[in-house]
């Protein structure tokens, strides 16, 4: 985790003292089925919640004893015997360490889509209110970076709203993917615990049972769940993208806020630099590079190996803190960029009203003329307007091809703007429904 770009309440889910405190619950709940099933004491296991569940572990101890044994789940148990007394050795019985690892690892996990569940819809509603107050703010609809036909800039938000909504329903499944809970001992058999030791630590974590766990809880629901927060970092990026392209000098049709007193170069004193969206580029990158690890942690030797461990232990904090700093960023980002009508005029206007070439060849067709010399009729008058020679209305009324078909008015009437918005009321309703 990297400090520069890290939200507390996501780091805190990482943390050593979060990680063992769960390890406690899981070993605590487990006592607590075992002694219902009469194989513990009910009173070791109430001495076990009692001498344990405020205390603030010592992580420096921890570590040391892990110093000596090379193992982390000894090393938290040993020191959890320090705390409980003698009533310690009935913690973990028919337990493996995997057990607790998975089921922590999961636990975190679920933790995190939380979060990041709340961040997409921070991501939503600020798309939302940007879309409804430029729902017909006309602006050139790009594709291959060249003017095409006209859109809405309300119409680019509800694009970006539609895709991070998406996001969340992936989010939720991928959260459902991993909420699994393995107590079942050594190379998954139960042979030394009770299945129904799983089913009660699994109902007081939030979790429910793995069908089948071998030794380990299987890794394609990690790889599932590293995939989607991959996915959500390329959408993060498409829309950051976007950004930077329309604050290009050359088109200036939105820009990120420029705070007082911010600088944009060492250099340049002018420069305003669009380095949200190039950091949110970057971050997505990253985010992006986590998935594949969780998805070559799938195949693991026979019932258990730990080749995915140390993966993990680097995968599920980056990931996640950074997709969760990278979200709240492009919510402020949207809710804070600045937009420009007036520019997004001037370049409507900068092609001489090319961008009603489809409609001047749709109205010759249907007027009798054939789709290829329609075509041919309308781009021998569109290129050299594209060199800067002339007026594309004018040009037509003058050409006596186009004139055999469409009157003055008729050709003028091709050139309405509003005609490609007749139908943004039906998308937005799409989009957001019918409020």
């Amino acid at each position: 985790m990297i400090p520069r770009y890290t939200r507390p309440e996501m780091a805190s889910i990482w943390e050593p003292q979060t990680r063992f405190k769960i390890w406690f619950e899981i070993e605590a709940h487990a006592a607590d089925a075992q002694a219902e099933l009469g194989v513990i004491p009910k009173e070791a296991a109430k001495t076990i919640w009692a001498k344990a569940k405020n205390a603030t572990f010592d992580v420096a101890r921890i570590d040391e004893i892990e110093r000596e044994t090379k193992h982390d789940v000894i090393a938290f148990l040993t020191h959890l015997a320090e705390i409980v007394g003698p009533e310690a050795r009935f913690v973990h019985q028919g337990m493996t360490s995997s057990d607790v690892l998975d089921t922590c690892l999961n636990v975190q996990l679920i933790r995190a889509a939380d979060i990041l569940i709340s961040d997409v819809d921070k991501v939503l509603a600020a798309l939302k209110k940007r879309a409804f107050e430029h729902k017909m703010t006309p602006t050139i609809g790009r594709s291959h970076g060249i003017h095409a036909e006209p859109v809405t800039f309300g119409l680019k938000f509800a694009y970006a709203y539609a895709e991070f909504s998406r996001a969340r329903e992936r989010l939720l499944a991928a959260r459902k993917e991993v909420a699994t809970c393995a107590i079942s001992g050594a190379v998954g058999t139960f042979a030394q615990i009770d299945p129904r030791v799983e089913e009660h630590v699994a109902k007081a974590m939030g979790l429910v049972p793995e069908p089948v766990s071998t030794q380990v809880i299987p890794r394609d629901r990690h790889a599932m769940y590293f995939a989607t927060l991959g996915v959500i970092a390329s959408s993060v990026e498409r829309l950051s993208i976007e950004i930077r392209h329309l604050q290009r000098t050359e088109v200036l049709e939105a820009e990120e806020f420029f705070s007082e007193g911010q600088k944009g170069s060492s250099a340049m004193p002018h420069k305003r630099n669009p380095v949200l969206s190039e950091n949110l580029t970057g971050l997505s990158r990253m985010v992006r590079a986590y998935a594949m690890p969780a998805m070559e942690n799938v195949a693991l030797w026979h019932e258990r190996d730990i080749s995915h461990s140390s993966a993990e232990r680097m995968i599920g904090p980056d990931a996640t803190v950074t997709l969760d700093f990278a979200l709240v960023r492009l919510a402020g980002l949207i809710e804070k960029l600045l937009i420009y009508p007036a520019n997004m005029q001037k370049n409507l206007d900068r092609l001489g009203g090319l961008v009603h070439s489809q409609r001047l060849l749709i109205a010759l067709t249907q007027k009798g003329a054939s789709r290829e010399d329609a075509y041919k009729y309308v781009q021998r008058n569109a290129m050299p307007v594209w060199r800067g020679e002339g007026d594309f209305q004018t040009l037509l009324k003058k050409d006596p091809d186009v004139k055999k078909h469409l009157s003055d008015a008729e050709i003028e009437e091709q050139f309405d703007l509003g005609y490609h918005f007749k139908h943004v009321d039906t998308i937005f309703k799409r989009v957001f429904g019918a409020s």
